[in-house]
């Protein structure tokens, strides 16, 4: 993409959300690779290119063998506690700060969109503040948890009754939080403003949710280093790192502000 070009779609995609009403963001995990956080599903790099997924992170194989996911998941946890939010999650941040966007619907759990300040956000795949007993059901504060076992790579059980303790995050073969996705449903019905980024759309339900919103007529800007199935429906696509190009559309509406 040449510069006089990137120029004109920001400059376009300002003005989309300038002229919205009701913006959204979608998030997945190309949102926080800038933040040294790695990607799940891409093509090289991603996590699942390295372990099978259903050994190491399903439901199932956590009840059977809880070391085994958390002897996975140590390295991806210091990456995720050393990670800072990064320019494109404070420059969302500054949009619903402005009353631009009216929610983030993430399908990240490590909690930058908070950190940056954001703060509608539903967390369709959970997140790491808690940790709860898959046998007594108690519930932990997950933040101490986190940083112990940072630290030590031990897995963390129940002080009551010694079952494992699982973190407050999606596993496979595990429903979405109902409460995430009805409200992540009804902020989209609503939109009139799509914002994907740093999403491959490969995942369901969250992927469906902007095809709802731009069926009912909303307007649609794409982020991503790859294609999606939806940038044809879109109106910019701006292909790259999404915590350089975010920014920048960001600085074209506040110029015209």
């Amino acid at each position: 993409m040449s510069e006089s070009s990137l120029q004109l779609q920001t400059r376009q995609a300002a003005d989309l959300l300038r002229n919205s009403k009701r913006a959204v963001a979608l998030t997945g995990a190309g949102f926080s690779t800038p933040s040294g956080i790695p990607d799940f599903r891409s093509a090289h790099s991603g996590v699942w290119n390295q372990v099978d997924p259903m050994e190491v992170a399903s439901l199932a194989s956590f009840r059977f063998d809880p070391e085994k996911f958390y002897g996975w998941f140590h390295s991806l946890a210091e990456m995720i506690w050393i990670a800072q939010p990064n320019a494109a999650h404070i420059a969302l941040a500054s949009l619903e700060e402005d009353g631009i966007v009216h929610g983030v619907v993430t399908q990240n759990v490590d909690g930058l969109h908070q950190r940056a300040g954001s703060k509608n956000v539903y967390e369709l795949h959970g997140h790491l503040r808690e940790a709860v007993c898959v046998e007594c059901f108690q519930r932990y504060d997950g933040g101490p948890l986190f940083e112990i076992f940072v630290e030590t790579g031990k897995a963390p059980y129940c002080e009551s009754c010694g079952g494992p303790l699982k973190p407050e995050i999606v596993l496979f073969g595990e429903q979405l939080p109902h409460e995430a996705l009805a409200a992540a449903n009804a902020l989209f019905d609503a939109a009139d403003m799509v914002i994907v980024g740093g999403s491959s759309l490969e995942v369901t339900p969250a992927a469906e949710l902007p095809y709802r919103a731009v069926e009912h007529g909303a307007r649609l800007l794409i982020l991503n280093r790859e294609p999606t199935y939806l940038d044809s429906r879109a109106d910019i696509v701006l292909t790259g790192d999404v915590a350089v190009l975010f920014p920048l559309v960001v600085d074209e509406v506040r110029l015209e502000q």
